[in-house]
């Protein structure tokens, strides 16, 4: 009975951490381009998430709405949300992907910037190279543990715990009438009269 408990809070912080990777690995350097030398100098641009893969910041954050939106879902809602973290983690992917093959053409839109150089051919023809940093792993590996952890959420929605009665039960006590000595259901008019009196309702 303990491993329905859990796996709840586990499966909702395992979708908050690979989302909080994807955001973090967004905001890093994911490749450094050394451009063509002009003269005697020689530019280096290091470019971010941001402009390798601009979409990766709203699947993060699609998925961090996701994460809470899982901790109130019933069981069909559970596997709806599951079928979609496992697309944000595909989407993911392939942002990260993508990156990783061709990342001069990742960086086309930062050596626009700096150079003032547009179209595809000839901002590629003024890159003389461009290494990869560790960042776009880590989002392809958030992407996997989002694909992951969508996965099992559409696989044990039906495991999870219901919601709690705890603090929902109420009890209704009869109500003496001080003026015929019979005791009547409870209702709102009593609360009103006992503050008329100056009582506490909630004693």
């Amino acid at each position: 009975m303990a491993a329905p408990r859990r796996i709840k809070p586990i499966l909702i912080l395992a979708v908050i951490a690979a989302s909080g990777l994807a955001l973090l690995a967004w905001t890093q350097v994911w490749a450094t381009v050394r451009l063509s030398a002009d003269g005697t100098s020689q530019q280096v641009l290091d470019v971010t998430g941001s402009i390798a893969a601009p979409g990766l910041t709203a699947l993060a954050l699609a998925g961090l709405a996701l994460a809470g939106a899982l901790t109130i879902a019933g069981v069909v809602i559970r596997i709806v949300l599951g079928i979609l973290e496992m697309l944000l983690g595909v989407s993911v992917i392939l942002s990260a992907a993508l990156a990783l093959a061709d990342p001069v053409g990742a960086s086309v839109a930062a050596v626009t910037a700096a150079t003032g150089i547009a179209g595809t051919d000839s901002t590629r023809a003024a890159v003389q190279s461009a290494a990869v940093t560790f960042w776009p792993f880590l989002a392809l590996v958030a992407g996997i543990l989002m694909l992951v952890v969508g996965l099992v959420v559409c696989v044990s929605a039906r495991r999870w715990p219901g919601p709690t009665t705890r603090y929902e039960s109420t009890r209704f006590t009869p109500v003496t009438d001080a003026a015929t000595g019979q005791t009547r259901p409870h209702d709102a008019v009593d609360d009103w009269d006992g503050l008329t009196r100056g009582d506490d309702p909630t004693a």
